[in-house]
């Protein structure tokens, strides 16, 4: 059975972005003809073997309605194939495997196996699970732990804990964190448009009341008095096919996860830009370098923006949003800009 590789999630929310055609479509020098999926692969990493413009493979895969039962998946074992039409290209999963000459050596292919990820799911997970950036009005009206009643103050693993402004109406399980530096644009003045949140652990309530009663189910850092607790987040899914912004965004990066100075692939960035500004899951932008010089008149001047890399946001909340940089062909800073991507243009 051949399995596609975009999910029944994508599928709907893709075919609205798609362009009519995907002949401006620039393939490698080096392309192959066929590549075998094995553990490990990503889907971006796939489409960079054949495309120029990685991102854009959701453009030109070809979908067999009768042969497809089921259309959301590719897993280690599948063979995608590049293949031309008088129509144009497209990428594929091979029908027959057989078909496909291989070269004589050791393959692996695990059953069960999950299908393989759009992007490293590794370098995210802890992103869609944890608390990342906090409002500065919801930091104001957070509850916040008060202690225990034996006075420790370190706090862990299945002490009895005392919560203060709990709400009742939210459910019993909340994650524990502790607010971080100031995000600020700096494009509007350094006006703060939220806080980075460390995340501590987990707590579960027993005793809802004025002051709540609950129990540490996790402590992955020390916690204390004063802590902060948000609603435990939903299921987010990590699976997002990758499209540019159907809006102009020009945004910058204003910080890096970490605490680290150099920037490069596989980084995880903050975005000046969020929901409000039209910034969604998924989205990629072009990472730009803004650039200065002096002319012989000894006036300053502004270069043309130098693409230097791409990212890939995966996390978005109203005013900022989290990327992942998935190429760097030249060194990134902080406050480099960030907007929609340009493509690479065929030559003839």
């Amino acid at each position: 059975m051949r399995k596609s590789i975009i999910s029944a999630i994508l599928l709907a929310g893709l075919l609205s972005t798609l362009p009519a055609q995907a002949n401006d479509i620039v393939l490698r020098g080096d392309t192959p003809d066929h590549h075998v999926v094995v553990p490990g692969d990503t889907l971006w990493g796939i489409a960079a073997k054949f495309l120029k413009d990685p991102w854009r493979w959701p453009e030109i895969w070809g979908f067999n309605k009768e042969q497809v039962k089921n259309p959301h998946r590719i897993y280690p074992g599948d063979i995608v194939e590049l293949e031309i039409t008088p129509h144009g290209m497209r990428l594929r999963i091979a029908d027959d495997k057989a078909s496909v000459k291989l070269s004589p050596k050791v393959r692996t292919e695990q059953n069960g196996t999950t299908a393989i990820p759009s992007i490293p799911a590794t370098a995210i997970e802890p992103f869609l699970s944890q608390p990342v950036v906090i409002d500065g009005e919801k930091l104001v009206y957070a509850p916040y732990i008060l202690g225990s009643s034996d006075g420790r103050v370190v706090l862990g693993k299945s002490h009895p804990t005392y919560v203060q402004n709990l709400p009742n109406d939210q459910g019993n399980a909340w994650q524990i964190f502790r607010p971080g530096k100031a995000l600020r644009d700096p494009d509007a003045d350094n006006q703060i448009l939220g806080y980075e949140a460390t995340y501590l652990g987990d707590l579960k309530v027993s005793v809802f009341d004025k002051i709540s009663t609950a129990n540490i189910t996790r402590a992955k850092q020390e916690i204390l008095k004063g802590d902060r607790l948000i609603i435990s987040p939903g299921i987010i899914f990590n699976n997002y096919a990758p499209h540019a912004p159907s809006r102009h965004i020009n945004g910058r990066i204003i910080s890096v996860y970490g605490g680290v100075t150099e920037i490069g692939k596989g980084s995880i960035v903050t975005l000046n830009k969020g929901a409000r500004d039209g910034l969604e899951m998924g989205h990629v932008l072009g990472i730009y370098r803004r650039s200065h010089a002096s002319t012989l008149e000894r006036k300053h001047v502004q270069l043309p923006d130098e693409r230097t890399g791409l990212v890939f946001v995966f996390r978005v909340f109203d005013k900022v949003s989290y990327a992942l940089v998935m190429q760097s062909t030249n060194s990134i800073k902080m406050l480099d800009a960030v907007k929609s991507p340009q493509l690479y243009k065929a030559t003839n």
